[in-house]
């Protein structure tokens, strides 16, 4: 983990983390960068957009960047950041357990997304920010899952049925951790999710409806409004 910082550097929160976001896209939208021209793979796009956002960060606030050691991006305010083209907002991130699809992912996220332009007279590319959306943790869940289970307990589901459900819907479990999932979810109810996580080796994150939805649910806001 790396710690970049200055005495006289204020603390980075999350609203400031959000007002920066916007800064950071109007000024980048106006740059034109020759690194990522012609690249259509998106993981290139978004080391390039993470890598500068976090320098333009600890530029100016004290914060620690994470590593590939900490799981996300910036640890202190427990924030992922993600990258993802408008023409397909989606991204991948590491998979704990299948709780997550149900709790959410345990973490904030930071979503840039972005329309990328060639100039080939010029051999650059420039970056636009169609939209910049901070999720909550307990807003990361899958949509699907979560609102199924909230209108189950709302009928009055017991243990079976919400056993029942969990198996319908393929979450990675196996029968001890199926159960012990459905007792959880009747102690507790799930908060509503608005990602949707697709089951893989990683889970696959989804971000149309959290586009659709930002700023008007709660847990899901705007940056760039």
């Amino acid at each position: 983990m790396v710690i970049m910082s200055k005495v006289k550097q204020p603390r980075l929160t999350k609203r400031t983390l959000c007002e920066q976001a916007a800064l950071f896209a109007e000024e980048e939208s106006s740059h034109w960068e020759p690194s990522i021209y012609g690249r259509t793979d998106g993981k290139a796009v978004g080391t390039y957009i993470e890598q500068k956002f976090t320098a333009w960060l600890s530029e100016n606030f004290r914060v620690t960047v994470g590593n590939s050691a900490s799981g996300i991006d910036l640890p202190e305010l427990n924030v992922d950041i993600k990258v993802t083209s408008l023409k397909q907002p989606q991204s991948s991130c590491p998979y704990r357990s299948a709780r997550q699809k149900v709790y959410g992912l345990g973490y904030n996220l930071l979503i840039f997304v972005y329309e990328k332009e060639d100039n080939a007279r010029r051999k650059k590319s420039q970056i636009t920010m169609s939209h910049i959306i901070f999720v909550e943790a307990e807003q990361t869940g899958d949509y699907q899952t979560t609102r199924g289970l909230r209108e189950l307990i709302t009928k009055d589901a017991n243990h079976d049925d919400i056993l029942a459900y969990l198996t319908e819907r393929n979450l990675p479990l196996d029968e001890v951790g199926a159960n012990l999932l459905a007792e959880e979810i009747l102690l507790s109810v799930p908060p509503q999710g608005f990602l949707t996580i697709s089951n893989a080796l990683q889970w696959r994150l989804q971000y149309g409806r959290v586009i659709e939805v930002a700023g008007t649910q709660a847990g899901v806001f705007r940056c760039d409004s």
